[in-house]
């Protein structure tokens, strides 16, 4: 059974940003931004967009589901490679327009679809007046080319 979200219209200042009421406020098309953090290390490990589908998913299995923009299409999270996202918390902030989860990873702990850790498994450095990437984390966790046969 979907989850139905109320809508903020309607609603007062005081009752969106400090009453107990989940209101989400999703953008034009639909979505809402969603930053994910690990649990226990609280690092960040990705960002997503969720819609009303996934984000009603999302509470009733406690475990990740986003709306691919890229593809278009309700994702479960680590249902190809084994890598299930298992919500501790979920949050949303004052005025209800951005979702931030807590997770623990499952498989091989990678979140990146390359298979880092973390999608932001990349630094920007300016080296020589030119914008240079350099690796934060040693090497993928998984062979992408091997989870995502095509």
């Amino acid at each position: 059974m979907p989850v139905i979200f109320s809508d903020q219209q309607g609603k007062s200042h005081d009752e969106i940003e400090l009453g107990q009421d989940f209101l989400p406020k999703f953008d034009d098309k639909g979505l809402i931004a969603c930053i994910v953090t690990d649990a226990d290390s609280a690092d960040v490990v990705m960002f997503a967009y969720m819609n009303a589908e996934s984000l009603g998913l999302t509470l009733q299995t406690r475990q990740a589901h986003y709306w691919s923009r890229s593809r278009q299409e309700l994702w479960h999270k680590g249902a190809t490679s084994g890598n299930i996202q298992d919500v501790i918390e979920l949050r949303t902030d004052c005025d209800q327009d951005a979702i931030w989860i807590k997770v623990r990873t499952r498989g091989a702990t990678a979140n990146c679809h390359q298979g880092y850790k973390s999608c932001f498994y990349r630094a920007a450095t300016l080296e020589n007046d030119r914008a240079r990437l350099s690796f934060r984390e040693d090497k993928p966790l998984f062979d992408p080319k091997e989870v995502y046969k095509k």
